[in-house]
């Protein structure tokens, strides 16, 4: 049998990625993204690390720290940890029995606002044990510089078997010699280089969303209103309409809760079509209608609309395995609509006006310049931007065949997403037939979580009933 050979990823960082990494100056825009699998049984810890040792030979960024040029001139780079500890990276710890899911939730969020060792490869994972009836608990925790939400079930794919009895997997061919790299070697013509490219790859990008070509040169006028054009269509995809946020939601702190609701696939599917939407346009309906019901029972006055944001997946099948692959989108979302149906019916527009916009990776564009920026500077524009959205939304295919984690088999799978200054970021993974939403929240803006799980879960009972 001959041996697989590994995954090579791109050394450097790109520019969204570095954003993220570097903004984290405030501890306020940490970016952590969280896995949280339940299953059925207490997994052999063994066979555990051998399957963990092995996803990292298989992918080697598994094995690379991030690497600064000094001073932060240039792009950061991936680079092998010369001291890289499996043992580091995958622990285990024991709930207080007999636990149960809130407790292992619980657990997971308080574990999730460590802050990574940053001299270190930027993910780790706990297996956590003393759930009632035996079970056990998987929590993968992986930076978003390294991977974005595809890109994480891509890795866990490897992570993970399809069988209860060991498969036969093919050994990992020796992964060669890669030079190690010090701050000293990413000075000098790298950094001056890297300098000098921050306005090229933003010329670029400039000029492949214009669809630059001849016919610019021959037609200045005709090249002056396509940029008008993109800038207009860059604002549209990447600014709100006038939403101002909700006082209801305004405070922020580093407290985070983790929250879930289980949805049937088809059913939310069938919602969806029968007020002539999809599956995402009936989940983040849903989400709204939770707001505002959150809302009501508070007290508070249910604003017309609030500032969301939602990734959109640009991933093509020649990218590598990981990274980040996606294009931020923001808009003013329908937060005082009652009819279900209807709330649907709006959010479909908005996401199908915004995806039909000339331009909608305005972030991407224009991340190279903000990745130059100084660290602190870039916290306080990135801050700002990302602490205007009261909610996130991100939506991400699941695996849909059963998945095992050495030998136990994953009864629910749950996905939390980075909250960089938000109030609530809701997730939706699916599998073959159930919808898993984890959603983390702010404990300063979400002040009664169980209030609110309880609103969202009425909502989603409502949008369902339509189907």
């Amino acid at each position: 049998m001959t041996g697989a050979d590994p995954i090579r990823s791109p050394r450097r960082l790109n520019a969204l990625e570095a954003m993220m990494w570097r903004a984290e100056v405030d501890p306020r825009l940490r970016h952590p993204v969280v896995i949280v699998d339940l299953l059925d049984v207490e997994p052999a810890w063994d066979r555990l690390l051998e399957s963990h040792d092995r996803a990292t030979r298989y992918v080697p960024r598994l094995r690379d720290r991030v690497l600064e040029p000094w001073w932060g001139w240039g792009l950061p780079e991936w680079s092998p940890d010369p001291g890289f500890a499996l043992d580091y990276h995958v622990r285990r710890s024991r709930l207080a029995e007999p636990g149960d899911l809130t407790s292992l939730l619980d657990h997971a969020a308080t574990w999730a606002t460590t802050p990574f060792d940053r001299a270190r490869p930027p993910w780790e994972v706990l297996l956590v044990t003393g759930l009632d009836g035996g079970r056990a608990g998987y929590l993968l925790k992986v930076h978003h510089s390294l991977a974005d939400g595809v890109g994480l079930v891509q890795i866990l794919s490897l992570l993970h078997g399809h069988a209860r009895e060991p498969e036969p997997t093919p050994p990992v061919s020796v992964i060669p010699d890669r030079d190690d790299r010090s701050r000293v070697s990413l000075t000098a013509s790298r950094t001056v280089a890297a300098i000098a490219r921050t306005p090229v790859d933003l010329l670029v990008g400039l000029t492949g969303a214009l669809g630059a070509s001849s016919r610019h040169a021959r037609h200045p006028v005709a090249a002056t209103r396509d940029g008008a054009a993109f800038v207009a269509s860059a604002a549209r995809a990447a600014l709100p309409h006038r939403a101002p946020a909700s006082p209801l939601l305004r405070h922020r702190s580093l407290n985070r809760r983790f929250l879930v609701w289980d949805i049937g696939l088809e059913a939310l599917k069938r919602a969806g079509r029968s007020a002539g939407g999809s599956l995402n346009d009936a989940y983040v309906a849903a989400v709204l209608g939770g707001v505002a019901r959150y809302h009501r029972r508070m007290g508070a006055r249910v604003p017309e609309r609030i500032p969301v944001g939602m990734p959109m997946n640009t991933r093509v099948a020649s990218d590598a395995l990981g990274g980040n692959h996606w294009a931020g989108l923001r808009f003013a979302a329908p937060l005082d609509e009652d009819d279900a149906a209807t709330r649907i019916r709006l959010v479909r527009d908005i996401v199908v006006g915004l995806r039909q916009e000339r331009i909608t990776d305005a972030l991407g564009l224009v991340a190279p310049v903000l990745a130059a920026l100084p660290p602190v500077l870039l916290a306080r524009v990135q801050g700002g931007a990302t602490r205007g959205n009261d909610v996130q939304v991100s939506n991400i295919p699941g695996v849909t065949r059963p998945a095992f984690v050495a030998g136990a088999h994953i009864e629910r799978s749950y996905a939390f997403g980075p909250l960089p200054g938000g109030a609530v970021m809701a997730a939706l993974m699916s599998d073959a037939d159930t919808c898993h939403v984890g959603a983390t929240i702010d404990t300063a803006a979400i002040t009664a979580p169980g209030t609110f799980a309880a609103c969202v879960e009425e909502s989603f009972a409502e949008v369902l009933a339509l189907g």
